[in-house]
């Protein structure tokens, strides 16, 4: 028998020794660390990339386990074309790879895909691994994974802002029902709710143009841990610290004490 969210969260927290209510609902992880991890063993970067591509697998699965609903990884943003040709092309390969293989394990575990970025520029050979595999897991009900794929946050607001422009230029969008649940509606996570956590790997203080709408209420945990070694209890660390957090969202009187 299939377990809910809640009652997965229920085990975990008694587990992790925290209340229920300490388990976040949507993980936002930034991904850092694939190249050092190599260069610390001597070894190519590609090689780093496809240990954390392993990762990518085995932390969405324990995600699901857990109880986490929505799950976004930062997986390649449109700076990282700057990077060199061989390593982009390596990283296409594998995003491809990764897409068509993990499809099988994703419906058996009852997980929706989404992308979050822009198709342009992403191998055709990508795009039709994502697209099938967003379609395949369209009816999925269990855990959303976000991939953030060819991803730059700013461009997202600006796409935002145009596709708005264009409702009200056509006369479909009045300027009055404009407010930030609109915006919210045209950005690449419409209808996902905003992460409760963020996560980043390698130790790295900045947050790298993601999400820079969505995790304005967002808790933050930074580890050294390199993405390849991230492990299930590097999770468990992360979320034990956000159930130490008090979310105030902005308001000093009236306090969630996870």
């Amino acid at each position: 028998m299939t377990q809910s969210f809640e009652e997965k969260r229920r085990t975990t927290a008694k587990r992790l020794g925290i209340r229920p209510e300490g388990i976040p609902g949507h993980v936002a992880v930034i991904m850092d660390g694939n190249g050092r991890w190599a260069r610390n063993k001597g070894l190519p970067r590609h090689e780093g990339h496809s240990q954390g591509g392993k990762t990518v697998e085995e932390i969405a699965m324990y995600c699901i386990e857990i109880g986490i609903e929505c799950l976004t990884l930062y997986s390649f943003s449109m700076q990282n074309w700057k990077r060199p040709a061989e390593e982009v092309e390596f990283l296409m390969y594998l995003y491809s790879m990764y897409l068509e293989e993990i499809r099988p394990r994703l419906m058996e575990n009852n997980v929706r895909l989404v992308h979050l970025g822009r198709t342009e520029r992403l191998p055709q050979n990508v795009t039709t691994a994502l697209q099938q595999t967003m379609q395949e897991t369209r009816n999925n009900t269990g855990m959303t994974l976000g991939l953030a794929l060819n991803y730059d946050a700013r461009t997202e607001i600006t796409d935002a802002v145009v596709k708005i422009a264009g409702l009200c230029k056509d006369g479909q969008l009045a300027l009055e029902d404009i407010d930030q649940d609109c915006v919210s509606n045209y950005l690449y996570t419409a209808h996902l709710p905003d992460p409760d956590l963020l996560i980043r790997t390698s130790g790295e203080l900045r947050i790298s143009n993601f999400l820079l709408w969505q995790i304005s209420y967002a808790e933050f945990y930074v580890t050294e841990t390199l993405w390849p070694d991230f492990t299930a209890e590097d999770m468990d660390l992360a979320i034990r610290a956000y159930s130490q957090r008090a979310r105030r969202f902005g308001d000093i009187n009236s306090q969630t004490t996870i």
